[in-house]
């Protein structure tokens, strides 16, 4: 017969080494495996669904890891609250921004979207970076507090920073420290925050793959916008294009660069081959079809400008139609600007 000798002493969890820790970071730290591995499922859902913190995150805990191994291996005595966090409020406002962004690509057609989805979009960013750590905050407050704002600002473009601004404000005069908790296997735990992070994840798979076109030129657009600022040091410019479109170049190296890299090209260049709902109204005001060449554009342009401009048309409607058909030609010829993405 046997027997089984069941030890009277608690059981004692193993010690987390930083070693480990930043092997994990140094691997698949913008994927928060080191935060899976220091039983910090908040944090490494915000890595996962933000790549690390938008990479800044990620390289600022080069020297944070070893205050979060030490957090891990001490026992959890919560205080009365948490110390106030300027860092934390900072990233509050800038993920509650971010996943209202998303929202806004992925799901602006959603009925009640500016009463529901983006105020609850952007709360569920600023909630989650409230909860990293021991800390956390009263969700239903947040939550309120965007549906609140949101509704005073109902369609406003730039809702999104005063939504968030206020959702941060809320959590963080609401910050707490999390109860005590009973340690979990790593199954369950795993389990769990795929579940999460296909659900967070779900508007930008939607905005790949249903608004690829808009989505695609969005981010264009946004890219010329910003490199345009700079064109009085054109040193500078070109750095900050080289670094934007690294990602991209990297993907045509990683394809095999040469071909590859013309192949690729030619696909965004027809996917951004469709117009915007504002090119399409561009196209009316200049009585033009959507097949018509830059040279059409460029022709029509020419005559209606002739037609409506105020030193030759002296109506009360000449002015504003010719300022119309001058933006319009403008709008049309961004969308067929050469090179775009070299």
């Amino acid at each position: 017969m046997f027997y089984v000798y069941k030890s009277s002493k608690p059981h004692t969890k193993m010690p987390k080494s930083v070693i480990v820790a930043y092997a994990l970071w140094a691997l698949g730290g913008p994927l928060g495996l080191h935060h899976i591995y220091l039983e910090r499922d908040s944090h490494a859902l915000l890595w996962m669904v933000t790549l690390g913190g938008f990479g800044l995150g990620w390289v600022r805990e080069f020297l944070r890891i070893p205050s979060y191994v030490a957090e891990a291996n001490r026992d959890y005595q919560p205080q009365a609250l948490p110390p106030l966090s300027p860092i934390r409020f900072v990233a509050q406002v800038c993920v509650g921004i971010y996943f209202g962004a998303v929202a806004l690509l992925g799901l602006n057609t959603v009925s009640f979207f500016y009463v529901v989805v983006l105020p609850l979009s952007v709360g569920a960013g600023v909630q989650l970076v409230s909860t990293v750590g021991q800390q956390t905050s009263d969700v239903k407050k947040t939550l309120t507090t965007c549906l609140i704002t949101s509704t005073i600002l109902y369609g406003s473009t730039f809702s999104l920073v005063p939504i968030s601004v206020a959702a941060s404000v809320t959590a963080t005069q609401n910050r707490r420290y999390k109860s005590a908790r009973a340690k979990q296997d790593l199954v369950p735990r795993l389990y769990r925050l795929g579940l999460v992070w296909l659900a967070l994840s779900a508007p930008v798979g939607y905005s790949i793959f249903h608004n690829t076109t808009a989505t695609l030129y969005y981010l264009s657009d946004c890219l010329s916008a910003l490199l345009e600022m700079f064109w009085f040091i054109p040193w500078l410019r070109n750095v900050l294009e080289y670094i934007l479109l690294l990602p991209y170049r990297i993907l045509c190296t990683l394809t095999g660069g040469g071909y590859y890299d013309e192949t690729w090209r030619k696909v965004l260049e027809i996917l951004l081959r469709e117009y915007t709902e504002k090119e399409r109204d561009a196209l009316k005001i200049l009585l033009l079809e959507e097949e018509a060449t830059l040279d059409d554009i460029t022709q029509r342009y020419r005559e209606l400008a002739k037609t409506w401009h105020p030193d030759h048309n002296p109506s009360k409607e000449a002015e504003p139609m010719f300022v119309k058909i001058h933006d319009a030609y403008q709008l049309l010829l961004r969308h067929h600007r050469p090179n775009r993405f070299k």
